[in-house]
């Protein structure tokens, strides 16, 4: 016999035994991963701001480690040297892999791949090309860009003819150039040897711009790994143990891993494309269009309100670009002088030194070699020739409504012609004519004074009013 406590127990222990019989056979949870992924951006303040987070939260999180998925062609050099030094000093191992096919790492993306405890790279990628220049972080004074243009109409005595540049234009290089690239050699190579990498190829990336497939990378000891894709990396990763920046050891356990995703936030997305030298080229000249539409036109207020918008966000974007400040004054002389044209019509040199000037501060507007960091000409020539055709068809309707004759008021009747209906002889005189008749103006019966006596029928022109008298003369 069951004691009829132990009945009413039964119940429990069965629910309990099938309850917890899947957690006894379950194995333990996998291990988590951290991904990121940077798909073909420009490495700019919202990518570096983006990567700090991620790595803060992989710090604080139950994380195995951080994976950067990287294609990038390059970016500021700044924002380059936030990465690193996150990288560098994180608590967690970071791994940076070159994916997917056909990605590449290319100048910024060399000192961030140099930088990670473990790099890998995809089948049919490329990393290299790491000359300073290309970073397009460094931004020229006025001066420097007047010191090239009188190198650039000024001959060169070393140079021969065929246009080789021999030893003397080697020294002609100016010298902040120089410290620059000298700076970025010794920091690749200190990256490189922090991590146990080829630091020859890291000072060759930086001076001579060589760039290597992945192969090549693996086998000149850049990179540790070559994964087809990320289930295969996480499986080469496990197992290898890790040097972190406080001195300790970590051993990864990534097989199987779960890999958990941190996308863009909607701000960085909307920063990250607002960081554009397209778009930050369109937004201040939109921005310039709007104020100067609310000045000339008062009472509006909504395009004034969208130019004043449009102008922070272009000059936010300025920030993290390398702008030339010579092209940027030459755009606002530009359009000072456009605007002088539409105000003071004149022969059309306003308008055409308008035009001139801002097509050549568009092209100038932005310092680098980069393509991804320079303005399109399919930007830059739309926008200017636009300007050029609206300031046009403004310029002719001002010299039109200024040559047009008044069509209303008393200054409507100067020049008209109308005929004499009375003829009336006075001792009165009239602005000194004394003589008066009532005559046929524009459908409408005026007095008029005239110094000759006048005859019904004939023909007057109107040159002057006062008051209520028409001052006329006589036609033929």
């Amino acid at each position: 016999m069951i004691p009829s406590g132990l009945k009413k127990l039964i119940p429990c222990f069965l629910f309990s035994f099938f309850f917890l019989l899947p957690l006894v056979f379950a194995g333990p949870a996998p291990n988590k991963v951290l991904r990121i992924q940077i798909s073909d951006e420009v490495i700019n303040p919202v990518i570096a701001e983006y990567v700090h987070q991620a790595i803060r939260k992989a710090e604080t999180g139950p994380f195995e480690c951080l994976i950067i998925e990287l294609d990038t062609p390059g970016g500021l050099l700044s924002s380059t040297r936030h990465i690193v030094r996150d990288i560098v000093n994180a608590k967690i191992p970071v791994v940076v892999y070159i994916a997917p096919r056909g990605a590449r790492a290319g100048s910024a993306g060399v000192f961030i791949t140099l930088a990670s405890q473990v790099a890998a790279m995809a089948p049919s990628t490329n990393i290299g090309a790491a000359h300073p220049v290309n970073l397009g972080g460094e931004r020229r004074s006025v001066y420097d860009v007047l010191y090239e243009w009188v190198r650039a109409f000024r001959e060169k005595p070393g140079r021969t003819p065929a246009g080789e540049k021999t030893g003397e234009d080697e020294k002609q290089k100016s010298v902040p150039e120089g410290k620059i690239v000298e700076d970025s050699v010794a920091w690749a190579r200190t990256i490189a040897e922090a991590r146990g990498r080829n630091t020859e190829w890291a000072e060759r990336a930086v001076r001579e711009s060589v760039s290597q497939t992945d192969p090549e990378a693996l086998e000149l000891k850049i990179i540790e790994l070559i994964a087809a894709d990320e289930t295969e990396l996480l499986t080469f990763l496990d197992g290898r143990e890790i040097k972190l920046a406080d001195g300790r050891l970590k051993t990864l356990r990534t097989r199987g891993a779960e890999i958990e995703t941190v996308p863009l936030s909607a701000r960085q997305k909307f920063l990250s494309v607002l960081i554009h030298p397209n778009i930050a080229y369109i937004l201040m000249l939109l921005g310039f269009y709007g104020l100067l539409f609310e000045v000339t036109h008062p009472g509006f207020g909504f395009p004034g309100i969208a130019g004043f918008i449009s102008l922070v966000l272009a000059f936010y974007a300025f920030q993290a670009l390398p702008v030339n400040y010579a092209g940027f004054a030459l755009m606002m002389l530009g359009i000072l002088l456009i605007v002088g044209e539409v105000k003071m019509p004149g022969f059309g040199l306003f308008a055409l030194g308008g035009v001139v000037c801002l097509f050549l501060g568009s092209v100038m507007l932005f310092e680098t070699r980069d393509a991804f960091l320079r303005l399109s000409l399919k930007i830059a020539v739309p926008f200017v020739f636009g300007t050029a055709a609206v300031s046009f068809f403004l310029t002719q309707a001002v010299v039109r409504s200024h040559r047009k004759q008044v069509g209303t008021g008393p200054e409507a009747l100067i020049g008209r012609r109308g005929i004499v209906e009375t003829e009336k002889e006075t001792s009165r005189e009239i602005e000194g004519h004394p003589y008066h008749a009532q005559v046929f103006v524009r459908g409408e019966i005026w007095r008029a004074a005239c110094p000759e006596c006048l005859r019904r029928g004939e023909t007057v022109e109107v040159i002057g009013i006062r008051g209520l008298v028409l001052l006329v003369r006589r036609i033929g």
